[in-house]
């Protein structure tokens, strides 16, 4: 029994990794979202169609973008790249069901996975809770 426990305490030294991978996710900030998508308004209609996507200002770090995944399924996303700091290069293009930073590196997202798609990047999208309730979207953290 005296030898087991010092082997038991060594196993559980070596499970305390460091994990850089997590240290290189916290370029974004964890800022409060609380938006309400009204689908009947004419700037969120294209919702209404499976695979269309809509930026919306002023939440998030750098803004989200919600996607209709299909089946009355929506997501949503921070709109900054989560592989940079907030920059004017950092913010996410749509481009169908894909979202692209304007930075050197032209990182690549899916707005369905939220996995990066040209490369292995230490960072997925950040995603905010979707709610719906009729007609409205509803999206927080």
């Amino acid at each position: 029994m005296k030898a087991f426990l010092p082997v038991l305490f060594c196993l559980l030294l070596s499970g305390c990794a460091n994990d850089d991978q997590i240290n290189n996710c916290n370029f974004l900030l964890d800022v409060g979202v609380a938006s309400n998508l009204n689908l009947n308004l004419p700037q969120y209609s294209p919702l209404l169609v499976t695979g269309n996507s809509v930026y919306v200002q002023n939440q998030g770090n750098l803004g989200i973008i919600v996607v209709n995944t299909g089946l009355e399924r929506f997501r949503a996303w921070d709109a900054a790249d989560p592989n940079h700091p907030p920059s004017s290069c950092s913010l996410l293009q749509i481009n169908g069901i894909d979202a692209e930073c304007g930075c050197e590196d032209g990182n690549k997202y899916s707005l369905i996975t939220g996995q990066s798609l040209n490369n292995q990047l230490p960072c997925g999208l950040k995603e905010y809770r979707v709610t719906v309730s009729g007609s409205n979207i509803l999206i927080n953290n």
